[in-house]
């Protein structure tokens, strides 16, 4: 299958990108790609990309990675909307939300603690309700000992 995705190029701490056509098997630094379709410069958001063949290579099945995408979004060669490439986070609570919340938590918290301690209380009450021996049996039972 083949990937339309970024080739990162440049030096240290000045990144630059090149848009290539490659076969997703191959890693992206081999340098082993179909074509070179433009490239891409995130500290000045310079873009240069062969319009026409970006959209060959997607009419013959490429799939673009999501950066690719968003590039193809902005520059028009694909319609649609932007996806979000960042990695998911926990929504944003506002602080009336977050303080419900707690509220809850701690409502759970306690109602947790109490069966806990209504589940320990019935495991002693349980040990304490083992038979006692009567004294005529511990009697017996003496007499036993002494008697071998």
């Amino acid at each position: 299958m083949l990937k339309i995705r970024l080739q990162r190029i440049g030096r240290r701490n000045k990144s630059a990108f090149r848009i290539v056509v490659a076969e997703h098997t191959l890693g992206p630094k081999s340098g082993n790609f179909t074509e070179r379709l433009g490239s891409y410069d995130p500290h000045s958001d310079a873009i240069v990309l062969d319009k026409e063949r970006a959209s060959y290579w997607i009419s013959v099945g490429a799939q673009p990675t999501e950066v690719v995408y968003n590039i193809f979004v902005k520059e028009g060669v694909i319609e649609g909307k932007p996806k979000n490439v960042l990695p998911k986070k926990s929504p944003i609570i506002s602080e009336e939300q977050e303080a419900d919340s707690e509220s809850e938590d701690s409502q759970n918290s306690e109602n947790a603690e109490a069966e806990n301690v209504a589940d320990s209380e019935g495991t002693k009450e349980d040990s304490a309700q083992e038979p006692e021996k009567t004294q005529d049996e511990s009697e017996s039972a003496d007499e036993n000992k002494d008697g071998e």
